[in-house]
Order: structure tokens, then C-alpha cells, then sequence
């Protein structure tokens, strides 16, 4: 029979919302399917994506209360009278930050409204080529069926689940923009963008924040670039233990993290405790509830990442995907 929709797009994030607004704007007939997995610490949040509720939008908004820390120090040497010391609430922050991104999660559901796009709060998984099945969280399945598909379920944090501990007591970016309460003394393993971005602000915001690194920072960029970097964010008080790797996580009767690790330098093995440990290891496409290989399309399978042509098509003609699931 006919298919009840034009487009269907699985994924309300950048890639999948844009997509479906054009596509409503030519008179098609579209729905987005939406869901989000909680992180294993139990985070969850609404429609827009990773950069509007735990990527982009939070970061910049945390990082402006750092820039506004270093304004009101700077402010003193050009003749503002400010009380010392200077004190920052976490929990007044994260609160704004919420409210901000839950106002963006309102504005994408009243934007999909307004063009008609009809949106479905479900897990989505192929049962063939046209048709979709989807999951509430109650368990209640609805069936979808399409003439072309868009896939745009990006990808979520990596843990290193080679590392005892990791896993039950540490937190990822998912988690860190959503915490009510302040991380407090931060340590966050591996050099990669997403960690220095994070202690940055964490630094900036006074908090005691240390990076540890195993080798270089920020492989894959411009090394000079990177030492600048990281050379600034010592200059302004983010620690670093280089040459060092972690090896386990253990839960105090405190409740703080004990954090084992090796340095490669010395050839010993050292440990200090911590409020809060931030993984940031990397990003894995979320590929792999779709039922992808029912369907016949073609995924890299050390990456899992969704294989496209320049058309961002995928090896089944009416199925397409974008953004950072594909390769």
C-alpha cells in the first residue's frame, strides 16, 4: 500500500531538524522520530540534538560565566571597585543553563508544529526498507512507513571501559552540563577538544581541574597550535599530569574517587582523589539499535559509522544519512 509519509527522519538534532523543516517547506509530508537513551548516570534531556542540550549551547554558555570570572578580575586594573573575594554558584549557572535549553528544546517542537512536521518521542528501529517501528518509553510500539528515510542519530560518548571503575563512578560530557551541583575538584583523563573545553571553563570558573595526558595533546592538530593551547590553560591554573594513564577508579566511603594511575616518565604508580572524573575518549555513532543490516545498509564495521556517497546516500536508494553517524 502507500506509504503514509514523504520523509521520515530518525534523529531531532541539527542534521535531522534542518532537513525535515526543507523537506516540509515542499509541500512533503514528514515526521521525526526522536529518542534519547539515558547516559549511564541517568541523564536524559529533549528534542534538538547533542549541540543544543550537551554540546555547543552549554559549553558556550558555561564558558561565557568563565569569561565574565576573568572580566571582573580584569575590571579592578581599570578602576571598578569589586568586593573580594569573588564567588561563583554553580547551581545558579546550571540553572540558567537549563532553563535556556529546555526554552531551545520548546522552540524545535513548536518549530516542527508550525510546519507540520509531525513529531514522534520514540526509539526507532527498521522492520524493512520502508517501515520503521517505534518505541516509547512505555513500551508501546507504533509502526511508521515511508517513502525515503533520513537517518540522523549522531553519536554519543565513549567510555574506556578498559579502566576498572570507569564506567560506574566516572561522568562524560552528557552528564556535566546537567549536574545540579558543582563537579567540584575535576579530573579528566585523555587529551582530546572535548576535555580541554571542559576544563577550560571548569578552571575559569574556580575549580580545582586537572587534565591528565598520556602522551601529546590533541593528536590529529597542528602541534605549535596545541602547545599554545595548553601552555594558556596552564598560564591560568588547569593542572596537567603528563605521561600518565589511568588505570582504576575506586569509590571512597566519602564518596570521592580515588583515581589510580601510571606515570610513564618515573615508571611509578600514583594516586590522588577527586570529586567528579569526565571521560572524554571520543564519540560512537548511535547505529547500532536500528537494525541497519535487515535493510542492507552498509556500515564501516570497525567504526560502525554509516558509509555514504557524495549525496549522502546510502547503499539503499531511498535511505540517506547524515551528519556524524556517516563516513
Amino acid at each position: 500500500g502507500k506509504n503514509e509519509y514523504d520523509l521520515l527522519v530518525i534523529g531531532g538534532g541539527s542534521g535531522g531538524l534542518a532537513c525535515a523543516k526543507e523537506a516540509a517547506q515542499f509541500g512533503r509530508k514528514v515526521a521525526v522520530l526522536d529518542y534519547v537513551e539515558p547516559s549511564p548516570q541517568g541523564t536524559k534531556w529533549g528534542l534538538g540534538g547533542t549541540c543544543v542540550n550537551v554540546g555547543c549551547i552549554p559549553k558556550k554558555l558555561m564558558h561565557q560565566a568563565a569569561l565574565l570570572g576573568s572580566a571582573i578580575k580584569d575590571a579592578q586594573c581599570y578602576g571598578w571597585n569589586i568586593a573580594q573575594p569573588v564567588h561563583h554558584t554553580w547551581s545558579v549557572m546550571a540553572q540558567a543553563v537549563r532553563n535556556y535549553v529546555k526554552s531551545l528544546n520548546w522552540g524545535h517542537r513548536v518549530q516542527l508544529q508550525d510546519k507540520k512536521v509531525k513529531y514522534f518521542n520514540m526509539k526507532g528501529s527498521f522492520s524493512d526498507p520502508h517501515t520503521i517501528c517505534g518505541l516509547t518509553t512505555a513500551g508501546k510500539e507504533t509502526i511508521v512507513t515511508a517513502e525515503n528515510i533520513v537517518i540522523a542519530t549522531g553519536g554519543r560518548p565513549k567510555y574506556p571501559t578498559h579502566i576498572a571503575g570507569a564506567l560506574e563512578y566516572g561522568i562524560t560530557s552528557d552528564d556535566l552540563f546537567w549536574l545540579k551541583e558543582s563537579p567540584g575538584k575535576t579530573l579528566t583523563p585523555f587529551v582530546f577538544n572535548v576535555s580541554l573545553e571542559c576544563a577550560g571553563f571548569l578552571t575559569g570558573i574556580g575549580l580545582d581541574t586537572t587534565v591528565m595526558m598520556r602522551s601529546i595533546p590533541l593528536r590529529g592538530f597542528d602541534r605549535q597550535m596545541a602547545s599554545l593551547v595548553t601552555e594558556h590553560m596552564e598560564s591560568y591554573g588547569t593542572k596537567f599530569l603528563k605521561r600518565c594513564f589511568p588505570t582504576k577508579v575506586e569509590k571512597l566511603e566519602s564518596n570521592r574517587l580515588q583515581v589510580t594511575w601510571k606515570n610513564t616518565d618515573l615508571g611509578t604508580e600514583e594516586s590522588d582523589s577527586f570529586d567528579t572524573v569526565m571521560w572524554a575518549v571520543g564519540r560512537a555513532p548511535e547505529t547500532e539499535t536500528l537494525n541497519l543490516e535487515r535493510v542492507g545498509v552498509k556500515t564501516n564495521s570497525e567504526t560502525g559509522k554509516i558509509i555514504v556517497d557524495a549525496s549522502e546516500a546510502t547503499s539503499v536508494p531511498h535511505i540517506y544519512a547524515v551528519g556524524d553517524i556517516t563516513e
